[in-house]
């Protein structure tokens, strides 16, 4: 009787052997990057070698993957055998805001469990009634404008719709950009710090100090202070409301009684980089998010009855999400969400780096390289989705019929996986639910166009935003 020899696994494929988009001598494919297209410019060279290609910028070597499958495998395996990039790390170090999205090692797990508790859905019920003045405020800046025939532009009052909830959520202080009559300061210094940072990670050689560009270092220094002046204030209720250190009502006031506890090694440092990294990572990603949809419902008009049907059995009189029941409720809404993160993921590409000699695919990456996960190609996959460039907020519903939510999110996977998915994801979920229930509710939509009427230009600054959209909106009570 003879036994069955045991499978031989495959042989990788060496990494020189990968094809790709050829590059020079020393720079690699760095002069003919579009930092800006980045994302597309990677989509565009997986039409041309595949799936998974190799290039290089400057010495660094990169191995792209567009399989939602093998990229679920490379996120699911950090932060062991793939981490933050090393750069990534070290430029968030300089500036100030080494939190828990820059950190690798022992900084990552001991900030972890802190950030994960602030911002559990636990503590999302509680942040609630704040997150409902504010929204109140967008509605009623939103209806000034709807009331004067006033043009909107969609993305610099949702980003600062984003920083007066992250500031008040993280900080316990309410800016309230909203109603100012001008930018906040903050978010003057967020605007410039994200592209500068975006472009040094793909720079393809990290410069000296001295040769950095020097007008970074006033913004970076100006929203320092800004979080020096926060934690300041934090202190005082801490030392006047002791309470706070085992009940804390935000983010701030739970890091700083860990850290003035000596609770998980937190310090003032591991304080100020999450606060900071809030910051940087909260205005961005919801605000570009909320843009996008809104676009890709004005231009679905079947999707907006739908979701406003379910918004207006749902919310009570005002049209503003009121209770955590009243978001749970919000489906069809929830659906046109999943929908435009697949089609516009404001995260297109994640980096990671890698730790120790890995397979990729069937690709032996060494220690060192890159590895560039392209994070629209699996959502717009037909084997997956049909019709993929279709915006079909159905198929995010199971009971009519469409791909199981938790099959279609492997797919598309908007927040990451494994045990560096996204800590803010039911902030963010939250606050897209909520301003975009409150529009249904509120007001019709006449016009979302970018200039010229084309569909909005992706311009990728660590994340994804649609260029120049405006927004014309009309009270719901003087629809005709």
């Amino acid at each position: 009787m003879t036994s069955e020899a045991a499978p031989v696994a495959p042989v990788p494929r060496s990494f020189e052997g990968v094809p790709g988009p050829r590059g020079w001598p020393l720079l690699g494919v760095a002069p003919r990057l579009r930092r800006e297209a980045f994302h597309t410019q990677l989509e565009g060279w997986a039409r041309d070698f595949g799936d998974v290609f190799a290039f290089r910028i400057g010495r660094r070597r990169f191995l792209a993957v567009a399989d939602p499958e093998v990229i679920a495998g490379v996120l699911r395996r950090r932060p062991g055998a793939f981490r933050r990039g090393s750069r990534l790390e070290q430029v968030s170090r300089e500036m100030g805001f080494l939190g828990l999205f820059s950190a690798n090692g022992e900084t990552w797990r001991r900030q972890r469990p802190m950030v994960l508790h602030g911002l559990d859905p636990t503590h999302i019920r509680s942040y609630l009634p704040a997150m409902v003045e504010i929204t109140e405020r967008l509605r009623r800046r939103w209806q000034e404008a709807a009331t004067q025939g006033r043009e909107i532009d969609l993305l610099a009052d949702l980003m600062r719709y984003t920083v007066d909830v992250t500031t008040c959520l993280a900080f316990g202080h309410n800016l309230n950009t909203l109603e100012a009559s001008a930018e906040n300061a903050i978010q003057q210094h967020l605007n410039v710090i994200l592209p500068a940072l975006f472009k040094r990670l793909l720079a393809p050689f990290r410069l000296p100090a001295w040769l950095r560009d020097k007008s970074l270092d006033h913004h970076v220094l100006a929203l320092r202070d800004a979080v020096r002046g926060f934690i300041a204030q934090t202190r005082e209720q801490l030392a006047a409301r002791p309470e706070l250190r085992k009940h804390p009502e935000n983010l701030i006031q739970a890091l700083l009684a860990a850290a003035e506890d000596g609770q998980q090694g937190i310090t003032d440092e591991d304080v100020s980089g999450n606060v900071l990294t809030m910051l940087l990572a909260g205005e961005d990603t919801t605000a570009h998010t909320l843009a996008w949809l809104f676009w890709l419902l004005h231009a679905n008009p079947q999707a907006v009855a739908q979701a406003r049907a379910e918004v207006d059995a749902v919310l009570p009189p005002g049209g503003l999400v009121r209770s955590t029941e009243d978001l749970a409720r919000l489906d069809a809404v929830e659906a046109c969400a999943n929908e435009a993160m697949r089609l516009k993921p404001v995260a297109p590409v994640i980096m990671n780096e890698v730790a120790e000699d890995a397979v990729v695919a069937d690709v032996l990456v060494p220690r060192g390289a890159i590895v560039v996960c392209m994070m629209r190609p699996g959502g717009m996959d037909a084997k997956q989705f049909a019709q993929p460039q279709a915006f079909d907020p159905a198929r995010w519903n199971p009971e009519a019929g469409g791909k199981s939510m938790s099959a279609a999110k492997r797919a598309t996977m908007p927040f990451g996986a494994g045990p560096r998915m996204c800590p803010g994801r039911y902030l963010a979920m939250a606050e897209i639910k909520m301003v975009t229930a409150m529009l249904l509710a509120n007001f019709e939509l006449e016009e979302v166009s970018a200039p010229g009427g084309a569909e909005p230009e992706e311009r990728l600054t660590l994340t994804m935003a649609p260029v120049g959209l405006k927004m014309r909106l009309r009270p719901r009570s003087a629809a005709s």
